[in-house]
């Protein structure tokens, strides 16, 4: 099957379907072939996560009830949802004010239903399915009734299938007020059934990345090929800090003779003194060394 465009999802309606196999033949001289068909399935990616099936969905409508000459008060509908795409298994948030200012009691009713068309020699052919509803608490005469956020949950479904020529599915949130005797008042939202989920972090994905680049922008730093010596301890401290360091050490020479131990007294000896070179040579070789292991030659 040759096809110029992505392939549509696959799909089985009442008066037809998208189906997709492949055959494999096995010739073989002298002997009958052998012949195999598997079929397949198709899902065409609907990502949601675009502007257009983020934006909000919204509608309101008016319906004044008339009998013969008498003239009731209007019933009013507003509703709302916060986007017009949502994957099978997400709940859709209805936002809704119905207000009943006729005679009669209606009932507030929110309905998810399918569309398959089927097109083939020049017709068209529909059919409309129930997906999922609920239905609101009944209103009187003169009462007023607000969703907020009442959840419809999408079921298992098939995604819509917009861009075939032969098969159209596409799906509607309608939200109406049932009225006794009378026809409804209806609003229909577009729906979009899509197969990869909203990502709650999609709008922060650029902040990110560009502070990530940001702070790793250091390792374009270069480092030197070899670590520079410390300084010796002579180039830091001169004499005249050395003797400066030495003069507040007189301040308190009643403390140093409450505390004439020996202990205090050997700190005290080696407190400014430079640390020893490597090059030096132990004064005290007679004194015995901590005699550490070796590890033995092979």
């Amino acid at each position: 099957m040759a096809s110029s465009g992505p392939l549509a999802t696959s799909f089985e309606g009442r008066h037809g379907g998208v189906r997709y196999w492949v055959k494999a033949e096995l010739h073989r001289p002298w002997l009958l072939p052998v012949k195999l068909k598997k079929e397949f399935t198709v899902f065409e990616h609907i990502d949601i996560n675009t502007p257009s099936l983020l934006s909000p969905q919204a509608g309101t409508k008016e319906k004044t009830l008339c009998c013969w000459l008498c003239t009731s008060g209007p019933i009013s509908l507003s509703a709302k949802i916060e986007r017009k795409g949502y994957t099978p298994g997400e709940s859709i948030q209805i936002f809704a004010e119905i207000e009943n200012c006729s005679s009669r009691m209606v009932v507030p009713k929110a309905t998810i239903y399918q569309t398959q068309a089927f097109y083939a020699k020049g017709k068209m052919k529909q059919v409309k399915q129930l997906v999922a509803n609920l239905c609101g608490e009944s209103l009187s005469a003169g009462k007023t009734e607000t969703w907020n956020g009442k959840q419809l949950k999408i079921p298992p479904v098939s995604p819509s299938i917009l861009d075939c020529s032969i098969i159209r599915v596409e799906y509607s949130l309608m939200v109406y007020v049932d009225i006794p005797g009378a026809m409804d008042l209806f609003l229909n939202l577009p729906l979009v059934i899509g197969t990869i989920p909203l990502h709650p972090f999609g709008s922060r994905t650029s902040s990110v990345s560009s502070q990530r680049s940001m702070n790793m922008s250091w390792l374009g730093l270069t480092l030197p090929e070899r670590p520079e010596a410390p300084p010796s301890y002579a180039e830091v401290v001169t004499g005249e800090k050395r003797h400066s360091s030495l003069a507040p050490i007189a301040a308190f020479d009643d403390f140093e003779r409450v505390h004439q131990g020996p202990l205090f007294a050997y700190i005290q000896k080696f407190r400014f003194l430079p640390p020893p070179l490597y090059s030096e040579i132990d004064p005290n070789p007679d004194q015995p060394t901590d005699e550490r292991p070796s590890c033995p030659s092979r």
